[in-house]
């Protein structure tokens, strides 16, 4: 079983940095429970098909952009959080933010982005 700090970086590198649909797809599976809620400024992705839309629709708005870890992954029991960098590969970033998820079972249940201010 997955520990929080591994789904964490899943999350985060095989999921939402993943531009490859059926590697993407296996990472989701593996990471993910399959009523897995997404919330982010923009909304909420129930389940697994939307929150691989979500990732997709991201990567593709964002041709040549990588996530990356900006820290190490906290946890506290089943809460993991994980802060990262999102913009052109090995240029500065263009947007901050954190993800916070609740897991179960080893996957993550509940997942949520919050954007940092400039």
């Amino acid at each position: 079983m997955a520990t929080v700090a591994e789904l964490m970086e899943a999350n985060l590198l095989q999921v939402f940095n993943e531009r490859d649909e059926g590697r993407r797809a296996k990472a989701i599976a593996a990471t993910y429970a399959a009523d897995v809620t997404f919330a982010d400024p923009e909304g909420v992705a129930a389940g697994h098909d939307e929150l691989d839309a979500k990732a997709k629709g991201l990567l593709d708005q964002s041709p040549g952009f990588v996530f990356s870890a900006a820290g190490p992954v906290l946890v506290n029991h089943d809460l993991g959080h994980l802060a990262w960098a999102f913009g052109p590969e090995g240029a500065p970033p263009v947007v901050r933010g954190i993800d916070v998820a609740l897991v179960e079972d080893g996957r993550i249940k509940k997942l949520y982005t919050m954007l940092l201010p400039d």
